[in-house]
C-alpha cells in the first residue's frame, strides 16, 4: 500500500500544481484538477467517473469538460460498446499550449483592435470637426500617434500567434 500512496501523492502533486497553473490563465482550479485527473487516467473518462473522482456534481463536471473541450484540452472520444460520452486529454502538452494561447490571444487581440480601430475613427473625426479646438485636436492627434503604435504591436502579436498555430515557432524554439 505504500508505494500506492507515493503514486498517488506524486500525482496530486501534479495536479495541484497544474490547477493553480491555470487559475492564473483564468481557468479554475476545479478546471485544472479535472484536466489533470483526466491527464492521469489511462483510459477515457465518462462525467459518472469524474464525478466520482473529484466529488463533484454533474452538472459541474459537464460544465467543465465543456470548458476544457473550448480550450481544445479535452476531446470527445467514441469506443464501442460504450453509450455514454468519453473524454480524454490532449496528451501533447505543446499543443495544448498552443491551443490555449491561441484561442486567448486572438480574443483579445480581436477586441483590442476592434476598440482601437473606433477610436481611431472617433479621434479622425475630431481632428476634422472645424468647430473643435486645437487643443482638443493636437490631444487627438498625439492619441492616434499611441493607437497606431499599439496597433502595431497586436499586428506583431497576430503574426506570433500565426507562427505558433503553424507550428513555425519550433523552428526558433526547438521542442524538447
Amino acid at each position: 500500500m505504500q508505494g500506492e500512496d507515493k503514486l498517488e501523492k506524486a500525482r496530486e502533486r501534479v495536479i495541484d500544481a497544474i490547477a493553480q497553473n491555470m487559475n492564473l490563465y483564468g481557468v479554475t482550479p476545479s478546471v485544472g484538477r479535472l484536466w489533470g485527473l483526466m491527464y492521469f487516467h489511462d483510459e477515457p473518462m465518462t462525467l459518472d467517473d469524474m464525478k466520482q473522482e473529484l466529488g463533484m456534481s454533474k452538472t459541474s463536471m459537464s460544465t467543465s469538460v465543456r470548458n476544457l473541450m473550448e480550450l481544445k484540452m479535452v476531446d470527445k472520444v467514441w469506443k464501442k460498446g460504450i453509450r455514454k460520452d468519453l473524454y480524454e486529454v490532449e496528451e501533447d502538452w505543446y499543443q495544448t499550449f498552443i491551443d490555449f494561447f491561441t484561442i486567448k490571444w486572438r480574443s483579445g487581440i480581436s477586441m483590442n483592435v476592434s476598440a482601437i480601430q473606433k477610436s481611431l475613427s472617433d479621434l479622425n473625426e475630431l481632428i476634422k470637426d472645424e468647430q473643435e479646438s486645437n487643443e482638443i485636436k493636437a490631444e487627438a492627434e498625439s492619441d492616434i500617434i499611441k493607437l497606431k503604435k499599439a496597433l502595431e504591436y497586436y499586428f506583431w502579436l497576430d503574426r506570433l500567434v500565426d507562427s505558433f498555430e503553424s507550428q513555425e515557432i519550433f523552428t526558433f524554439i526547438p521542442k524538447e
